[in-house]
C-alpha cells in the first residue's frame, strides 16, 4: 500500500515506518520538518514530504492510508478531525496512533461519512486500546470480565516524545473519572499507585491516568470495573510528577510547551540511568481467575510496540469500514505475530482467585450461604444499599466512644450504603448511615491467636481490632478477639466486646451489629438491618462526565 506518516520522524512514527517499509509498503514520512523527513527519508529508503497537520492538506490525496502519528491529539483544537476528514474526501483509510480517550471516542462521529466513501477511520491504533482491548478478549475468552486492569511501564533510556509527555503532565493532579463497581468515581490524574510484575521478575510501579480504555472499555467489555496506569522505570521521575500532580490540585498551572521542555531536560539528564527494557501488562478477573498478558521489550525497542497494531492491519487483505475507536479490532494473535521480529517477549499466566475472607481467615467460607459469600467477594469495588435500625447506647462513656468512632447517630429507619473497595491486599469498607459516614481496613494478618491460620484484622484509625470470624449456624461471626493501638497492644480489659454477624433471611442479606464499651460492658451503637447490591450506573462515555465523586 502507498502509506503517508504524518510525524514520521518522531518517536513512534519514525517505529512505524520502519516496520511498514520492512513489510514492503510504499512509504512516505511527513511532518513540518522537511529535513528531518528527508534525513530519515535516506536511512530506511522511503519518500519525504511536508505537511503540517493543521495546514494545507491537499497533499494526501494520492495516498491509500494516511496515518497520523504526530499528535498531541489532546490539544488538537476544534476541528479535533480535520486530518480525518481530509482523508475521507481524498478517499484514503485514516488511522491513528491517539492514546486520547475523548479523542478516540468522538471519531464514531464520522462513521457516516467513513461508510460513505467506502474507508476505514480508525483512532487509537497502538498500544492502548488496540492491543490493550486484543488482551483482554483473549484472557477473558468465554468468560464476562470483572475487571480489567492494563499497565505501560516505559524502560527510562526509551525515547521520550513531547506529545506524550504534554499528555500525561496536562493530566497530573486533574479530575478524572474511572469505572470501579459498575459506577463511575472521580479521581486525580497520577494517583493511586500500584506494583506491576513484568517477565524476568521485573517489578514497578505505575499511577493512574486517563487512556481510550478507561472510558470505552465499560461499555464495550461489560467490566464491573476497569483501570488504567503507567510508570517510569526511576522513583525519582514517577515522584517528581506526583509532587507535580499533588500541587497541581491547587495551583492549576498551564501546561505550555516550555513546561514540558523543562520536564523533558530534567528527563534526559536522568537518560543514562535504569534500562532499555520496557513492558505493558493486561490483567482480567474472570471466570474465578486472574489471567495475566504481559510483555517484555528490550534492546531498546519498547518505542516500536505503540506501532505494531498498525502494521498488524496492514497486513490484512480488506480493512474494515466506517469509523470507531481501535477496540477490539485485532486478535491477540495478529499483534504477536506483527512484533515477532522484535526483541519482545509475551507471557500469558492464570491463578485462583480467591476473595479477601476466604484467603485463610475462614476455614468454611464455600459454606456460606450465597447471600453472604457474594457479598465478600469484591473484585476492586462493590456496592451495596439497604435500610438499617440504629440505636445508641445512652451513658456518657458509650456516647464519647461513638463519636471518636464517627458511628452513626439513632434512628429507627435510615438508608444504609456500603462500599467496598479493594486497596493493596485488603479491602477499605465505607459504611454511610443516613449523612453518617465511617470508614475501616481490613486485612488478613499472617497468624491469628492460635499461630496456625491467618486471622482478619479491621482498622479504625490507630485502633486495629483482631477478628475471630467463624461460621455457625450458617450465619457469618465477626467477635473482638483482640486489638493494638499503633503497634502497641491493647490489654483485655480495655477491648470493647462485640455481637456481629451476617445472616440470611427470606433470600435477603442481613446484618446485626453490637458493640459494647469495655470497662462498663454497656452497648455503644447496634446498627441490624439488610443489604441489596446497588444499581449500576451508566456504562457509556457520555455517562462519565455527570458522574460525581465516591
Amino acid at each position: 500500500m502507498n502509506v503517508l506518516v504524518l510525524g514520521g520522524y518522531g518517536v513512534f512514527g519514525e517505529r512505524l515506518a520502519r516496520l511498514l517499509t520492512r513489510d514492503g509498503h510504499q512509504v512516505t514520512v511527513a511532518g513540518r520538518d522537511l529535513r528531518a523527513a528527508e534525513r530519515l527519508g535516506r536511512d530506511i529508503n522511503c519518500s519525504a514530504l511536508q505537511i503540517d497537520r493543521t495546514g494545507d492538506l491537499s497533499a494526501i490525496a494520492g495516498f491509500d492510508v494516511v496515518v497520523d502519528a504526530a499528535g498531541p491529539f489532546h490539544t488538537a483544537g476544534d476541528d479535533a478531525w480535520r486530518v480525518a476528514r481530509a482523508a475521507i474526501a481524498a478517499g484514503a483509510h485514516y488511522l491513528d496512533l491517539s492514546d486520547n480517550a475523548a479523542f478516540c471516542a468522538g471519531v464514531g462521529a464520522l462513521d457516516g461519512a467513513a461508510r460513505a466513501a467506502g474507508v476505514c477511520v480508525l483512532s487509537g491504533l497502538s498500544s492502548v486500546p488496540a492491543i490493550s482491548s486484543a488482551a483482554a478478549r483473549a484472557l477473558a475468552g468465554a468468560d464476562p470480565a470483572r475487571m480489567i486492569d492494563t499497565a505501560i511501564l516505559p524502560g527510562n533510556r526509551a525515547p521520550r516524545g513531547l506529545s506524550v509527555m504534554q499528555s500525561i503532565l496536562a493530566q497530573a493532579g486533574r479530575p478524572m473519572m474511572v469505572w470501579r463497581g459498575r459506577q463511575w468515581m472521580q479521581v486525580r490524574g497520577w494517583s493511586d499507585p500500584a506494583v506491576y510484575e513484568l517477565p524476568g521478575g521485573l517489578r514497578r510501579r505505575a499511577w493512574r491516568i486517563e487512556v481510550p480504555d478507561t472510558r470505552l472499555f465499560p461499555q464495550w467489555s461489560g467490566a464491573d470495573s476497569v483501570s488504567f496506569r503507567a510508570g517510569m522505570e526511576l522513583g525519582l521521575l514517577n515522584n517528581g510528577l506526583a509532587a507535580f500532580a499533588w500541587m497541581q490540585r491547587g495551583l492549576r498551572l498551564p501546561v505550555s510547551p516550555g513546561l514540558t521542555r523543562v520536564f523533558r531536560r530534567v528527563a534526559d539528564m536522568l537518560a543514562s540511568q535504569g534500562t532499555d527494557s520496557g513492558g505493558m501488562l493486561v490483567a482480567v478477573i474472570a471466570g474465578g481467575e486472574r489471567r495475566v498478558w504481559a510483555l517484555l521489550a528490550g534492546e531498546g525497542e519498547g518505542p516500536f510496540i505503540p506501532a505494531v497494531p498498525v502494521r498488524a492491519l496492514l497486513r490484512r487483505q480488506t480493512l474494515p469500514v466506517g469509523a470507531q475507536a481501535a477496540v477490539g479490532v485485532l486478535g491477540l494473535d495478529e499483534i504477536e505475530a506483527a512484533m515477532a521480529d522484535l526483541a519482545v517477549r509475551t507471557e500469558r499466566s492464570a491463578t485462583p482467585r480467591r476473595p479477601l475472607f476466604a484467603r485463610g481467615a475462614i476455614a468454611d467460607f464455600d459454606h456460606l450461604p450465597d447471600e453472604i459469600r457474594r457479598t465478600h467477594d469484591t473484585v476492586d469495588c462493590s456496592r451495596w444499599q439497604g435500610r438499617a435500625q440504629v440505636t445508641r447506647g445512652g451513658t456518657l462513656w458509650s456516647r464519647l466512644i461513638a463519636a471518636a468512632f464517627r458511628l452513626p447517630p439513632a434512628n429507627a429507619d435510615t438508608p444504609v450504603t456500603v462500599t467496598k473497595l479493594a486497596v493493596g491486599r485488603g479491602e477499605t469498607w465505607v459504611r454511610t448511615f443516613g449523612r453518617r459516614r465511617f470508614r475501616s481496613h481490613l486485612a488478613v494478618t499472617p497468624s491469628g491467636d492460635a499461630g496456625v491460620h491467618p486471622v482478619m484484622t479491621e482498622r479504625f484509625g490507630p485502633f486495629t481490632f483482631l477478628l475471630g470470624l467463624h461460621v455457625s449456624d450458617g450465619a457469618l461471626h465477626f467477635p473482638v478477639r483482640g486489638a493494638r493501638m499503633g503497634l502497641l497492644p491493647m490489654p483485655r480489659w480495655l477491648l470493647p466486646r462485640s455481637k456481629a454477624r451476617e445472616y440470611v433471611q427470606d433470600g435477603h442479606f442481613c446484618f446485626d451489629v453490637a458493640l459494647f464499651a469495655p470497662l462498663t460492658g454497656r452497648l455503644i451503637v447496634r446498627y441490624r438491618g439488610w443489604l441489596e447490591p446497588a444499581p449500576s450506573g451508566d456504562a457509556s462515555p457520555s455517562g462519565s462526565a455527570g458522574a460525581s465523586a465516591a
